[in-house]
């Protein structure tokens, strides 16, 4: 098994490897691309978009400045909003529901790194997917950890950090993020 496979695997794999390397090399030129095209250029935009993540659909929206590590590990369903400066580190992949608003300067981050110093001075790691629901909305500064999934119409309260799955239909705030309540018909 080659590391790449074991990146999109979840298993421990080694972030050096010269395919790994070149993968995150491309998605950094495909980067570049994406925050320079120019505004009124809708073509340009949308093209570098998908050759940065393949599949974006035309009714979703990602304003740049945006940051990843590789953005084929990363699926946007449709009616998606991603604000200004978002950083997705999706070697373990990153799936986002329909209708999600992500708001400026959140940070959705699956690598986890091993919790023995010595082997984490190797360049290994292992990636933990992070699924993010339909429908929900997480605020401006949100930070997502590795391996969380977050439930269908969430609200994510600016500011927090989300360490553990948040069920369907919750208001979660805080560091670490807690669920603060239930939301009800007429808020969904």
């Amino acid at each position: 098994m080659t590391e790449v496979e074991k990146m999109m695997a979840g298993e421990l794999y080694d972030y050096s490897d010269p395919e790994a390397l070149e993968l995150n090399i491309q998605a950094h030129e495909r980067l570049e691309k994406l925050n320079t095209a120019r505004y009124r250029d809708t073509e340009g935009y949308r093209n570098a978009l998908r050759e940065l993540i393949p599949g974006f659909p035309d009714s979703s929206f990602l304003i740049t400045p945006f940051f990843c590590d590789f953005g084929f590990r990363t699926r946007i369903g449709e009616g998606v909003v991603i604000n200004y400066n978002c950083t997705f580190l999706d070697g373990g992949g990153i799936s986002i529901g329909d209708h999600t608003l992500i708001g400026p300067n959140c940070q959705l981050l699956t690598p986890h790194h091993p919790m023995d110093y010595r082997e984490r001075r190797k360049p290994i790691e292992t990636g933990k997917a992070i699924r993010i629901g339909n429908d929900c909305w997480l605020g401006g500064g949100v930070i997502v950890c590795p391996g969380v999934t977050i439930g269908d119409r969430c609200i994510i309260a600016a500011g927090s950090v989300v360490t553990r799955d948040i069920p369907d239909d919750s208001l979660a705030a805080g560091n670490p993020a807690v669920v603060k309540r239930k939301l009800n018909d007429h808020e969904r």
